[in-house]
């Protein structure tokens, strides 16, 4: 089951997308994607739903109708560092022993095809194509075997970080990770039934055609149920909260030279089974 948000921003509605491609509303059974509808009673009651039965919404999606962020009134968005092999040896920094963890402030989420406005100071700001999970029931001190059972679904996640006040500025990384419009999430959130092997999924983006990132998650150092059964030791996780878990090589800050993002480039991302983003740099 993939499901939605659709419409203009601050103003969308729930709906999932059907067996050809188009959104149909489900505004009559649930006010957004978030919270309780996340659960898995939640989904359940979803997922007996009719879709031929469901008003059709007009347009096409990504196309002339917009999308926003698959989940709606996310309380927590967290997000996992040096969690591919891979992109630890880029960096030249050490494969962590534990997840190193990080939040990127809400107020960042963006649709999948937002414009990003790269702030007027940023000499350094990155891209990262990122499997995300949506919790879906909570709890804390979750153990690993019951993991699974607290993941709604998974989604596309560009965790676009600015790596001067990442790394230079002092303190957490959080300064380089929560700037408007750093935390594109979707096209859809895929219910985890339908990803039966997260371990086996081919991420890619390109930047004007050129494609710099091209792994897979089978270089996690972490995987999603360790990463949920991690976090819940430190928070209690809710349903709809969102967890980034990392990305693969191929990050600008890992080129040689490093290159940056500028002002009227495009970003492609997009991660098998959970559908494409882009942004225009504005």
């Amino acid at each position: 089951m993939k499901l939605v948000r659709y419409g203009a921003k601050g103003a969308e509605k729930p709906g999932l997308l059907d067996d050809e491609g188009q959104v149909r509303d489900l505004s009559a059974h649930v006010s957004d994607i978030a919270g309780d509808c996340l659960t898995r009673r939640g989904l359940a009651a979803l997922r007996a739903l009719d879709p031929a039965t469901l008003p059709l919404v007009a347009g096409s999606p990504q196309r002339d109708l917009r999308l926003g962020a698959c989940v709606g009134q996310v309380g927590k968005f967290l997000a996992v560092g040096l969690n591919y092999a891979d992109h630890a040896a880029e960096s030249g920094m050490d494969v962590p022993a534990e997840p190193i963890l990080f939040t990127k402030w809400t107020s960042c989420i963006a649709g999948p095809d937002d414009d990003l406005p790269l702030p007027p100071d940023s000499t350094a700001t990155d891209w990262e194509v990122e499997l995300g999970i949506v919790i879906g029931d909570g709890g804390s001190h979750i153990a690993p075997e019951r993991a699974a059972d607290h993941i709604a679904g998974y989604c596309v996640i560009n965790d676009i970080s600015e790596r001067d006040w990442q790394l230079r500025r002092g303190g957490t990384w959080d300064k380089g990770k929560g700037h408007d419009g750093f935390g594109p999430i979707g096209p859809w959130l895929v219910t985890a039934d339908d990803i039966p092997d997260r371990r086996a999924l081919r991420l890619w983006l390109e930047v004007d055609g050129h494609r710099f990132q091209d792994g897979t998650t089978a270089t996690m150092v972490f995987g999603p149920e360790e990463i949920v059964s991690y976090v819940s030791r430190f928070t209690t996780l809710h349903p709809g909260d969102v967890i980034a878990t990392g990305t693969p090589p191929g990050v600008g800050m890992g080129q040689k030279p490093p290159v940056y993002l500028r002002r009227g480039q495009v970003m492609r991302l997009g991660i098998d089974g959970l559908g494409q983003q882009q942004q225009k740099v504005v």
